[in-house]
């Protein structure tokens, strides 16, 4: 075990998908601290300029783009990602050929441009659905071994470029770590309540799924940060934070529709009360997956994949950032959800806006 009073300073810094939603928030409370930050993506950035901040757009599978994002650059925040949530045996070759060619071959390319480069960290975002395969898990940790089941082309590609990342550690002197993040959420989210968003704007939500005893966690965008910078100022020869993996998340595990009611009732959507059996609907949702891909019909309401969280438990202890980073969520559940409100409000008011087109 390292020791966890051994620290550095982050130098220069690179975020990939510095243009999204994690990368925006990550990149705004670098600069915030004065780092030298350079933001890397595909679309371009919305962040202002800034004299501490140069952006830089290109594609991660290009290996001179990714030679130039890494020049000069002290530590890697490797945020960029395709998020492919459809998946399984009848998954098309164009989709899995699209989701490894970023997310495991541009990793790649990241990885041996920034050894070659002189890069001294490398911080890699990685996911909790690494160890899950669609079971029931209270309080996971980092021992739990990978999956081999996969329900979706994230997590697949997510398991594949940890392993290889985790690997590359302490090669040509570059140490390497993995975070892994539950459902991320807060002010930029254009994922997890968009989606719940748009499937209430469709007159889709008639029912909740599983029973209000089933927990998952997630990760408070501004926690996610916190972990990543405290991962990597622990990133240094003899410390903790070398080849490990951390699940970072807000520690509060909870029921989906609980942790998600105030944030709809804001919205001027309460939610339902009545719930159906969670298996059912993950049933069906992956024989309409089948179908969709085989036949073209119209793509499922939910994936599998998303189905298993809402009724099994899903969620994964904090103790070894804890122990190792001194991790503590800066922000509580409550904390965060009246800080995100008014993002969520304004979102909502947005999605309903397009559907009514």
């Amino acid at each position: 075990m390292g020791d966890r009073a051994l620290t550095t300073e982050l130098g220069r810094v690179l975020v990939t998908g510095g243009s999204g939603f994690v990368g925006t928030n990550f990149v705004k409370t670098l600069l915030d601290r004065g780092y030298q930050v350079r933001s890397f993506d595909r679309a371009p950035s919305s962040l202002p300029d800034h004299p501490n901040l140069q952006k830089l757009e290109g594609d991660i599978c290009d290996p001179a783009t990714v030679a130039a994002a890494v020049a000069d650059i002290d530590t890697v925040f490797h945020t960029a990602a395709i998020i492919d949530l459809a998946g399984g045996p009848a998954v098309t070759d164009e989709l899995r050929a699209r989701s490894f060619a970023v997310n495991v071959e541009g990793t790649t390319n990241l990885v041996h441009a920034g050894q070659k480069a002189g890069v001294k960290r490398f911080v890699y975002t990685s996911s909790n659905s690494v160890v899950m395969g669609g079971k029931s898990i209270s309080g996971g940790d980092e021992t739990m071994p990978y999956t081999t089941k996969f329900n979706d082309l994230y997590s697949e590609t997510k398991v594949v470029a940890e392993q290889f990342v985790l690997g590359e550690n302490g090669v040509d002197g570059m140490l390497t770590c993995a975070i892994r993040p539950s459902g991320i959420w807060g002010p930029g989210d254009q994922t997890m309540f968009r989606r719940m968003f748009e499937s209430v704007a469709a007159g889709h939500v008639k029912v909740l799924i599983g029973k209000e005893s089933a927990k998952l966690d997630n990760s408070y965008v501004h926690n996610l940060i916190h972990g990543f910078i405290l991962a990597a100022e622990h990133l240094v020869p003899g410390g903790t934070a070398p080849g490990q993996a951390y699940f970072i998340n807000d520690g509060e595990p909870i029921n989906m529709f609980t942790f998600s009611r105030p944030i709809m009732e804001a919205c001027g959507q309460p939610l339902p009360r009545f719930r159906v059996s969670g298996r059912m609907v993950r049933d069906v949702m992956v024989a309409w997956q089948k179908l969709h891909f085989r036949f073209g019909i119209h793509p499922p309401l939910l994936e599998p994949g998303a189905v298993e969280r809402l009724y099994l438990d899903n969620y994964f202890s904090i103790d070894k950032a804890r122990r190792d980073l001194g991790y503590v969520p800066p922000f509580t559940t409550e904390q965060a959800t009246k800080a995100s409100l008014p993002y969520y409000i304004e979102l909502f008011n947005e999605v309903q806006a397009e559907a009514a087109k």
